[in-house]
């Protein structure tokens, strides 16, 4: 039966170790009740920096302390600056985790940006709402390209908007496509770049152009 306990503390509190154990097994053998509470106090010691995530949490010092009275099979007769309880820890289960039961509507968007149009139309003053349009409009489009790895239309995106919206968030389609108002900076740049090397090329090629046919005139 002694065995049986003594296992069954040793996993449920395995992070001390057998060492630890030995010694809680110890102290429990010495008459002397001021004795037993000095030992106790050094193991404690030697406990906080063998499990030092605890002192990140509140009432770390007692939480060793029961940690010992557990590990005494519920024995230890000392003068602890606490309360000495194993119940509580010993009744402690994980909290349960809450998952999302709702899937999003659009998964290349995700959660987060339903979160946000949601924002958005809790927004009064029309300029901030029209600007939130815009961000979560840009947002939209990227995620799309890196979700399916190919271009979307602003009148999908802004579709997608008025939708998760529930037709509360809406903008002028002309104004955003004559703007590239859903276009990353870094993607206007980009076009702006791809758009002036084809200029410089084609100038190039009409150079090239004229200048054979002036050598074919003089040659002949």
């Amino acid at each position: 039966m002694e065995a049986s306990t003594t296992f069954k503390q040793d996993l449920l509190l395995r992070e001390y170790g057998r060492n630890v154990q030995d010694l809680v097994n110890y102290i429990l053998t010495v008459e002397d009740r001021a004795e037993r509470t000095r030992l106790s106090q050094l193991l404690i010691n030697l406990m906080s920096k063998l499990n030092p995530q605890l002192r990140d949490t509140q009432d770390y010092q007692q939480k060793l302390w029961n940690h010992l009275y557990v590990m005494s099979g519920s024995k230890l007769d000392v003068d602890a600056p606490y309360p000495l309880s194993a119940m509580e820890y010993l009744n402690d289960k994980p909290q349960k985790m809450m998952y999302p039961l709702d899937t999003p509507n659009f998964k290349h968007y995700g959660k987060n940006v339903e979160l946000l149009v949601q924002r958005a139309t809790e927004l009064e003053d029309p300029k901030e709402r029209e600007a939130a349009i815009i961000s979560i409009g840009k947002l939209m489009k990227t995620l799309y390209k890196s979700y399916n790895k190919e271009s979307i239309t602003d009148d999908v995106i802004l579709g997608d908007i008025h939708q998760v919206s529930k037709g509360q968030l809406n903008m002028d389609l002309g104004y955003i496509e004559s703007n590239n108002l859903f276009e990353s900076s870094g993607s206007g740049r980009n076009q702006q770049d791809n758009n002036s090397r084809s200029q410089q090329q084609n100038r190039g090629d009409n150079r090239g152009r004229k200048n054979t046919r002036s050598s074919n005139t003089r040659n002949k």
